[in-house]
């Protein structure tokens, strides 16, 4: 089994359990999957934290050391494959995305800190995410 954080288009968030991400993927085309508060079936996922869990408790085996720059590259690349790049009109996007006029998706880009700040005021959730330079030559030795 395969825990989800999901999202309805109305924005509440919650889990679904899954034997796989196919499994997910073709319930959520069929409109299966619906929101346990206001039953609407235009669900997606969220992106979900990482965790590392022992096979046993009882084991006491050190767990081999985190690559942060391998886990660095994965969540750019995923956020990259993932969201919309709409550049420096973020804020002006999000708006319209908040207010129903432009469809509900998952993008990305930059935004000044007044920007930042009317987002906020406006009840817009968002989040700052560093990207750091990528070496194409430490990708392809890994």
């Amino acid at each position: 089994m395969i825990v989800f954080d999901l999202e309805c288009s109305q924005g509440h968030v919650f889990e679904g359990w899954f034997d796989s991400l196919e499994s997910f993927e073709q319930q959520n085309v069929k409109n299966l999957v619906c929101c346990p508060y206001c039953d609407d079936a235009n669900i997606r996922r969220l992106m979900s934290p990482v965790a590392i869990k022992r096979s046993h408790p009882d084991i006491r085996k050190p767990l081999d050391p985190i690559d942060y720059q391998r886990l660095a590259r994965e969540v750019v690349n995923y956020i990259q494959d993932n969201f919309e790049d709409v550049g420096s009109k973020f804020a002006g996007e999000a708006l319209k995305i908040h207010y129903g006029v432009s469809e509900k998706r998952n993008i990305r880009g930059s935004a000044t800190s007044e920007e930042e700040k009317s987002l906020k005021e406006e009840g817009i959730e968002f989040f700052k995410v560093p990207v750091p330079k990528i070496d194409d030559d430490a990708d392809k030795k890994n």
